[in-house]
């Protein structure tokens, strides 16, 4: 596949676009481990843990962490790929390098 580099007004002009990605990426992946955690959970709490909260063990911790983790990097790649097509598709350039 022929690599794709952008021009470096293509990355300026797409930094806006990228900013209010990563804004709603970040909040659609927190609502998405918020229902996946209250589905995945023994105990139905809509708690998730956190590293500094006694009531939840070290294993629920770190599967709660990776877990949460994971849904961020997906959620955040498909709308940072989602944004770049769009922008391509409005000025004909690709924004990244």
């Amino acid at each position: 596949m022929a690599k794709k580099n952008g021009s470096t007004s293509a990355k300026i002009l797409y930094r806006p676009v990228g900013m209010v990605g990563s804004v709603v990426s970040g909040l659609l992946a927190g609502a998405v481990f918020k229902q996946v955690w209250k589905k995945a959970s023994r105990t139905g709490s809509k708690d998730t843990p956190k590293a500094l909260e006694s009531e939840f063990g070290l294993g629920q911790v770190l599967a709660a962490a990776a877990v949460q983790g994971a849904i961020y990097a997906a959620v955040k790649a498909l709308v940072d790929r989602g944004g770049a097509r769009m922008f391509q598709r409005a000025t004909g350039e690709w924004p990244g390098n």
